[in-house]
């Protein structure tokens, strides 16, 4: 029989934490973790206290199925423990198998970067004013209005293009997460507390080349500190509702995740600019197949074809917190999309989270430990 723990984000701060800085990556765990961070991740701290609580050992496996930017798999890495991640984001699956492929030379990595930001500073120096790089017209329909400006959307493009020249050398791929956290942190005009949104002051210039230095400098000085024989991870593009292809029977020690919350937060919307610019999604086509890939937990990820809340048709409690939340709809008069089809996603969400227990339960050891992160964000 496996442990089950349904914690909260701010579960047994320690001293020096309040609610308010709980969830927020500390200064000794920006290493690795902070190449690039989905803005909801939870921290590193609290995975590692759980794997220290769990008193796993080397040799054994911790298993994320929402895994997301990586933050457990990341932690269990630096811990000295295997592990398998589950991420179906595209941009996400990307940032995490990134941060835990630790084998690049980080000397060469510098090398190449130099000559990198050489060329696209040359290319900037050419550019014309009123011949700028943009995005295709379907590409930058998904975009909020007002993401990115001109003259930093260029630059980006340019320096993109050139990281692109590079795409059969190794390293590659940390230059490509250097420059989606540039994008967003440097280059944007986006702004997040923690639902994503556009400043109202934009930024006319940014220094992206600079900017995206500074963050393969980061990436290099880590890859020369972390132990690079440490454990392997895996991280498979899939649906944590689909996972019996995936894993070995019997293979897990631990579980260790934060699967989205139902609480209306588009989870593609927090990563549109950086899915949509290094072409991890097109169209709305696009977006409609990796918003299908996801758990059902708002009103614009639910498709007419959805039928994960078939798993729950007999549960009691969860149809009557739905039929009691459509009750209350009707008696105050709420007609919006959002309100007319919350009852349904209640039930698809709880639904797909039954059906994902479901596919985990023979893949766990006997006596595995399983912690799910179920709310309390300080945000």
């Amino acid at each position: 029989m496996s442990q089950l723990a349904l914690l909260s984000e701010a579960t047994e701060p320690e001293s020096a934490r309040t609610n308010a800085t709980a969830n927020r990556l500390g200064v000794d765990d920006r290493a690795v973790h902070d190449w690039y961070r989905f803005v909801l991740s939870f921290p590193p701290h609290l995975v590692r206290d759980y794997l220290q609580r769990f008193k796993l050992a080397p040799g054994q496996t911790v298993l994320d199925p929402f895994c997301g930017t990586g933050t457990t798999v990341v932690e269990a890495k630096l811990q000295g423990l295997a592990a398998v991640g589950v991420e179906a984001n595209a941009l996400a699956h990307f940032a995490g198998s990134v941060k835990t492929d630790w084998m690049v030379d980080p000397a060469a990595l510098l090398r190449r970067t130099q000559q990198i930001a050489a060329a696209t500073r040359q290319a900037i120096e050419r550019s014309q004013p009123n011949a700028l790089r943009t995005l295709p017209a379907e590409a930058e329909a998904l975009l909020l209005k007002g993401s990115i400006s001109p003259l930093p959307l260029h630059k980006v493009l340019l320096l993109l293009e050139q990281i692109d020249s590079a795409c059969d050398e190794p390293g590659y791929r940390h230059l490509r997460l250097a420059l989606a956290r540039t994008l967003v942190y440097d280059a944007s005009n986006l702004h997040f507390g923690p639902e994503v949104g556009v400043r109202r002051t934009k930024l006319v210039d940014a220094p992206v080349v600079e900017s995206w230095l500074a963050a393969v400098e980061r990436m290099a000085d880590d890859l020369y500190r972390v132990d690079r024989t440490a454990p392997p991870v895996t991280i498979h593009h899939a649906d944590a509702r689909r996972l019996s292809d995936l894993l070995e029977p019997r293979s897990i020690d631990a579980v260790f995740t934060s699967p989205p919350y139902p609480n209306e937060k588009d989870y593609t919307r927090t990563t549109r600019l950086e899915s949509v610019v290094l072409g991890y999604m097109h169209n709305k086509a696009d977006l409609r197949a990796i918003k299908q890939g996801l758990l059902r937990s708002n009103t614009r990820n639910v498709y007419k074809q959805d039928d994960d809340d078939a798993w729950v048709a007999d549960h009691a409690e969860i149809q009557a917190l739905a039929t009691e939340i459509e009750r209350r709809r009707v008696e105050l008069g709420k007609t919006s999309g959002f309100e007319r089809l919350y009852a349904r996603v209640t039930r698809l969400y709880f639904g797909g989270m039954a059906r994902h227990l479901a596919e985990l339960r023979p893949f766990l050891k006997p006596g595995a430990q399983i912690g799910y992160v179920v709310g309390d964000q300080a945000s």
